[in-house]
């Protein structure tokens, strides 16, 4: 017969409000009880009931990440990885489960929906998205990494234009000016018919800025944007694209600004295969600085964005949201990160 809360508090000399209190919530009781109670637990091999402990506390123990991709996707963007760890840091902190919810059906909001968690955490989804309006009817706490700071919805995120103007204005001080953009590709559904990203537009917005300063634009002879999969198999087919396509090869592009460094670095295998060399016949930057930037061959110029800081931030303010409820005002809450243009080796002026 399985050992019950009953059988512990008498064989603890404790109540079982006291046992409840021990396995829910510790730092109600000493440590002197508490250690009691848990040595009797581990001698009984007690196993806590998931739905009577969800209906004592009220809370499910798990926070979920809505993912704008498929998990598989999803995992081979290392800044996305960046963003899990910091999530995960803070759940093993308070001893909450993470669950990952990729779109179902190819919808962010089927699969908000059918979530079963205390709060959530999503990313690219700005107040207009109509998972915000489900979320706020289901009356889930949820934090948006890289959405919009409003009233309505609690943000972490950085300033992308101005990073991405000071990326892009950093290659073009170094005189190049055929210029190829890696666009991320629209991930964020909207509505059914309908993609886009929040990210890319603002670092679109700060490139430009950039580029007008110079009396140039997006659309100018010599500059090109192209969507790219936030991946290095992504970078590598897009670059390798760019670089068939350069006929004749004083068209062909002198540096190449991605807007994630698995991209960049895509684009170094693009150019191995052929046999350029960086930033000798082409430069590469990046976006992000993702652990492995600073050890490629050349280290990457990018822009250093806390990716994990942003996970573990965004995860705290949603347990913020938990534990006080409505009486918190939300713009009280966004959190704006620092980042750092980091020139590395990677970025040099062009031949000609």
């Amino acid at each position: 017969m399985r050992p019950t809360i009953k059988d512990i508090a008498e064989r603890a000399g404790v109540s079982k409000t006291t046992v409840s209190f021990a396995l829910n919530d510790p730092g109600r009781i000493s440590e002197e009880t508490y250690k009691r109670v848990m040595a009797v637990v581990t001698e009984l091999d007690y196993v806590p009931n998931p739905v009577a402990r969800t209906l004592t506390t009220k809370r499910l123990g798990a926070l979920g990440l809505l993912l704008p991709q498929p998990i598989t996707e999803a995992l081979r963007n290392p800044y996305v990885v960046e963003i899990i760890r910091g999530i995960g840091e803070l759940c093993a902190e308070r001893e909450l489960s993470l669950t990952m919810l990729p779109p179902m059906r190819g919808r962010v909001i089927e699969a908000a929906r059918r979530a079963f968690v205390d709060g959530l955490i999503t990313i690219g989804v700005g107040p207009d998205h109509e998972v915000v309006e489900l979320l706020n009817k289901r009356h889930i706490p949820f934090v948006t990494i890289d959405g919009v700071d409003t009233e309505a919805t609690v943000n972490v995120g950085v300033d992308d234009e101005a990073a991405a103007y000071s990326l892009m204005a950093h290659v073009l001080g170094l005189g190049h000016r055929r210029i190829a953009v890696l666009a991320l590709m629209p991930e964020t559904i909207k509505l059914p018919e309908e993609r886009y990203s929040l990210v890319r537009d603002r670092r679109l917005a700060g490139f430009s800025r950039a580029l007008a300063e110079l009396g140039l634009s997006l659309g100018s002879p010599g500059i090109c944007v192209v969507p790219a999969e936030s991946s290095i198999e992504g970078g590598d087919a897009a670059v390798s694209a760019i670089l068939a396509s350069s006929s004749p090869p004083d068209l062909a592009p002198t540096a190449i600004v991605a807007m994630a460094d698995a991209v960049a670095l895509g684009a170094y295998e693009a150019c191995r295969r052929v046999g350029l060399a960086i930033p000798a016949d082409l430069s590469v930057a990046g976006f992000d600085d993702i652990p492995t930037a600073a050890g490629a061959m050349p280290p990457l110029t990018t822009v250093r964005q806390p990716g994990r800081e942003k996970g573990a931030a965004a995860a705290a303010l949603v347990v913020e949201l938990l534990d006080g409820g409505d009486d918190l005002a939300h713009e009280a809450l966004h959190r704006r990160l620092d980042t750092e243009l980091v020139i590395r080796q990677s970025t040099a002026a062009p031949k000609d």
